[in-house]
């Protein structure tokens, strides 16, 4: 009996952002802050991930814009690889809650740093890449950012500011955000956002991360305000 609760808690630990570890050694490291260790932390493995989700964005991008310019194609990868669209998957996917500090680096509040939000999580990204291969980083990176690159922001102006500029541009009030609901397992959420300008109209959307919800609510409800398509 003792085994079998072994293996059980063993098998939640390398869980995590609805991808499970092989090597429990590799996403130890991959969540371990420098603060901790001289060498062994997360760096290398961010240094890996920087370049392994770049790899997969630019090909994507691709792919789903065959005959978009290079100017275009690089403000949508732009977006998509930026510091705070990192931090924010970090945050939304549960990473950042994972993340192994000194007691000195908690109480400076280390863990809700911007630049260390995104560090983890090319971190895990280069760590999934080295337990599961291109083929599981590919497939880590295009579930979790579908949502972004599907919603029309990553090549113009981002939808909340958008919405934001057309209220204030008509004297009204600002869009108001509301988490609906927020459903399925910790590490493979999804969100439910209700964007409302008052007396003009509302939309809804669901995204795996807070944020994109968010930004797909906006895009929907600016569309149905704006008239376009």
């Amino acid at each position: 009996m003792a085994k079998a609760g072994k293996t059980k808690s063993q098998a939640i630990d390398t869980m995590i952002a609805g991808y499970c570890f092989s090597s429990v050694s590799l996403l130890d490291e991959a969540l371990t802050h420098p603060s901790l260790s001289g060498s062994y932390n997360y760096q290398r493995f961010e240094f890996l991930g920087d370049r392994v989700l770049g790899l997969v964005i630019a090909t994507w991008l691709l792919e789903v814009y065959p005959k978009e310019a290079e100017g275009k194609l690089n403000r949508r990868f732009t977006t998509l690889v930026r510091r705070e669209t990192l931090a924010e998957m970090a945050k939304n996917l549960g990473i950042v809650d994972r993340l192994k500090l000194t007691p000195g680096a908690e109480a400076e509040d280390t863990r809700q740093k911007e630049a260390i939000q995104s560090d983890v999580c090319e971190s895990i990204i280069g760590a999934i890449y080295l337990d599961g291969g291109f083929d599981a980083a590919n497939a880590f990176i295009r579930k979790h950012w579908k949502p972004l690159l599907g919603s029309g922001l990553t090549a113009h102006k981002d939808n909340k500011t958008q919405l934001q500029e057309w209220c204030q541009a008509r004297a009204v009030a600002l869009p108001e955000y509301i988490e609906v609901s927020r459903t399925g397992p910790d590490h493979d959420p999804v969100f439910t956002i209700d964007v409302i300008v008052k007396e003009y109209g509302s939309a809804r959307a669901e995204g795996s991360a807070k944020r994109l919800a968010e930004q797909l609510a906006a895009e929907r409800l600016y569309n149905q305000l704006t008239g376009e398509k």
